[in-house]
């Protein structure tokens, strides 16, 4: 979010000048021929009122200064997907002139090309000065920037209309939405099948060392609460227990341009993605990213927050443009997956491109994991059998068709 200052380049229209001009031509060729006091008096009205309308003209809108601050209702004024931007305009119009009102045009431009527009009035006080505060729709995960605004004026007497531009630079980026995880069931006993196809998952327990206090999450039980925190803060809160020594998590997000059927799908995958990463920082694990798209990206697994912001941000260019095959993306990155890793992939797919992607995590001493996100249209009929069909070959699987599903569904196991 920047704040900068402009200058509004335009002035009066010139059709209308030509008019004010015209009439005191004709003023003044009425004095020539007839004189008079009378004609004097009517000439020099005539005269002050041109003077008037062009001096207008040099100043006022097209020497307007102006700054603008984007703002948001969440702390530390971040701005997740399906927040409304508060937007406030300073705007200052210098000159001795009065200027009765002054219409500002915005323009809010999104990085794949939709734009909005804003239209409203400002009345500047005594002194030149002037607020607009207005609110946008609900936006979406993205980079936004304003284009240049106009603004349009008259004089007093409503004779002469001033209109021109001037650019703000003002851009924000909106992240992700992502839905707060209360636990992920990793720890869920090993699904150890005869043949090949074995997945071992690595368990993360409690240890009985207390780590600190936390607050109390539904499903805990009386054991575990912390009495004399609970009395002391008038909320209830839990024990937080050390836990043992977990292997590092990779996210595949998978971008393909075919698999997703609508942009809303693709968007629950990458909140899906975005959630997963805050869990990861939350309960201080490894956490890593891979995003599967037309240029991949690699983001090797950490639990410092800046590598978690830098995750986060990143999540906010990606698109489904992805052509070639999955595994190509995967293999071209191999060396940046570290062994006993906990592969999770983040697809709509359920074919066999997957199956062999979750193989090869397999081959690589990954243990492999699918997170299917289905549309809003996705049937429970799909979601049952691709998952049992994966239990059969040891893999480890979730499906949920919207970012409400995702805590329960990772909270509730495979």
């Amino acid at each position: 979010m920047r704040r900068n200052l402009s200058v509004l380049k335009n002035g009066i229209k010139p059709s209308r000048l030509a008019a004010v001009l015209a009439v005191w031509s004709i003023c003044l060729l009425y004095v020539l021929f007839q004189g008079g006091k009378t004609a004097m008096m009517l000439f020099s009205m005539v005269s002050l009122m041109t003077v008037y309308l062009i001096g207008s003209s040099f100043g006022g809108v097209r020497r307007v200064r102006a700054s603008r601050s984007v703002t948001s209702g969440e702390p530390g004024n971040t701005l997740h997907a399906g927040d409304k931007i508060h937007i406030t305009m300073e705007v200052t119009i210098p000159g001795l002139l009065p200027m009765p009102y002054l219409i500002v045009r915005e323009v809010l431009e999104r990085h794949n090309g939709d734009k909005w527009s804003f239209e409203d009035s400002v009345i500047p006080n005594l002194r030149g000065s002037g607020q607009l505060v207005f609110q946008t729709p609900p936006l979406e995960r993205g980079r936004y920037a304003f284009s240049k605004t106009e603004c349009i004026s008259e004089d007093i007497f409503g004779l002469i209309e001033h209109r021109g531009e001037f650019e703000v630079d003002t851009h924000f980026r909106v992240l992700p939405r992502m839905v707060f995880i209360p636990n992920w069931q990793r720890n869920t006993r090993s699904l150890r099948l005869g043949g090949t196809q074995t997945t071992l998952s690595a368990a993360r327990r409690e240890s009985t060392q207390i780590n600190g206090v936390r607050d109390y999450v539904y499903g805990d039980r009386i054991s575990r609460i912390h009495w004399n925190a609970t009395a002391k803060t008038g909320a209830w809160k839990s024990k937080e227990f050390e836990h043992e020594s977990f292997p590092k998590t990779v996210i595949v997000l998978d971008c393909t341009a075919k698999g997703y059927q609508n942009a809303q799908q693709f968007e629950f995958a990458v909140s899906a993605a975005a959630s997963l990463v805050e869990y990861g920082a939350r309960e201080n694990t490894g956490t890593g990213l891979f995003t599967a798209g037309k240029e991949s990206r690699v983001f090797a697994p950490s639990d410092t927050p800046g590598e978690r912001m830098r995750m986060i941000q990143h999540l906010v260019d990606v698109d489904a443009d992805r052509t070639e095959s999955l595994l190509s993306s995967l293999q071209k990155a191999q060396r940046q997956f570290p062994t006993g890793a906990l592969f999770l992939l983040v697809s709509p797919l359920a074919d066999s491109s997957i199956l062999e992607v979750l193989r090869w995590a397999e081959t690589r001493g990954m243990n492999p994991c699918l997170l299917r996100t289905l549309s809003s249209a996705g049937t429970e009929n799909a979601k049952d059998d691709y998952s049992l069909h994966l239990k059969s070959r040891g893999i480890m699987s979730y499906t949920a068709s919207s970012l409400d599903e995702l805590p329960v569904v990772l909270g509730g196991g495979a």
